[in-house]
């Protein structure tokens, strides 16, 4: 093992897939002559040169058809944006195109390609450029939505996207482009659809993705060891699919759930695991389930408001307290 960064990950991903297979390259804004808006591409232009590591303009309705088109043509484009609010430009190219195409060939060709990029809050960047679309994409069959927490699962499960023959959302966040990480030396891949458990416990199961997990939920995990509650902690890794025997199993055991997540609360990723927890599991549960979202409006631009619309450590405490109370 060595300690890299999120980005360094990312890029080490993108480097070993693209020696392995000629047919692989990223496009993007300022992905090759700046390096990447967030340098993950840093160096790529170098070793792959031009026509594999592509500039693009401010244009993503037309660089992700562009790529889209190509990956039907047999190449398999990795297409970054700078950042996922700016993939609602591009929305009909990924759903009515990339998605589809499977489905509407009758199976006879797919759709190989990854788009990535960083998606939720990341500062005072405003209402348009804080918001998160996993539930949006998690919601359209055809495609598979990725969304790592650590430098680990980072690279594991770029690579398999990279190599997957299904269109995948890899979803970032510019706040975890400096997290560092033990990452192995050797090459390895992380299964997709596979959630992983990062802490077992015996009292209440706690789920979330992406970087809730180091933001919010490490920092509550401290304040719950100190009152004596253990709590078992999954995260999912990705939202489409979700690993539901995961998190049910651990219901069974625990009794109870907090699903924590940054999104809006309506039609959510934590309303979806909820009710398919209450079908499947609900002689099990000994308290209602929580779910912890942010704020159920556009993302406010003071510090202050930013801070009581998203999810935090308090929240998911006070939560797991709820949750411990309602069963005794």
């Amino acid at each position: 093992m060595r300690e890299i960064q999120y980005r360094e990950a990312l890029r080490e991903a993108m480097n070993e897939e693209m020696r392995k297979d000629d047919k692989i390259y990223l496009m993007g804004e300022e992905v090759a002559e700046y390096n990447g808006a967030y340098k993950v591409s840093q160096g790529m232009l170098d070793e792959f040169g031009a026509k594999r590591v592509i500039d693009t303009p401010i244009a993503e309705l037309g660089f992700a058809g562009i790529a889209i088109g190509s990956a039907m043509n047999g190449l398999r484009p990795i297409v970054e944006f700078m950042t996922f609010n700016f993939s609602l430009v591009a929305i009909d190219q990924i759903i009515n195109g990339a998605a589809k195409t499977l489905s509407m060939s009758g199976g006879q060709f797919g759709c190989p390609i990854v788009f990535r990029g960083p998606t939720g809050n990341a500062g005072q960047l405003g209402a348009q450029h804080s918001q998160n679309f996993e539930n949006w994409y998690a919601n359209c069959p055809g495609l598979k939505v990725v969304v790592p927490s650590t430098p680990y699962d980072a690279k594991g499960l770029l690579k398999s996207s990279i190599i997957d023959n299904d269109p995948v959302i890899f979803m970032e966040s510019e706040l975890m482009y400096g997290d560092k990480g033990d990452v192995p030396e050797e090459e390895y891949y992380l299964e997709i659809g596979k959630a992983n458990i990062t802490k077992e416990g015996t009292d209440v199961t706690i789920v979330s993705f992406g970087k809730m997990m180091s933001r919010v939920i490490a920092p509550a995990l401290i304040e719950l060891e100190k009152e004596g509650i253990n709590a078992e902690v999954i995260d999912l890794r990705t939202v489409r699919p979700i690993d539901y025997d995961c998190i049910i199993n651990s219901v069974k055991k625990t009794n109870r759930l907090v699903v924590v997540e940054e999104a809006w609360p309506l039609a959510s990723i934590s309303s979806e695991i909820a009710f398919n927890v209450q079908r499947n599991a609900f002689d099990y549960l000994d308290s209602p389930i929580i779910r912890i979202t942010c704020a159920d409006v556009p993302l406010p631009y003071a510090p202050t408001l930013i801070a009581a619309s998203l999810p935090n450590a308090e929240r998911v405490v006070k939560a797991v307290k709820e949750v411990m109370y309602v069963s005794k």
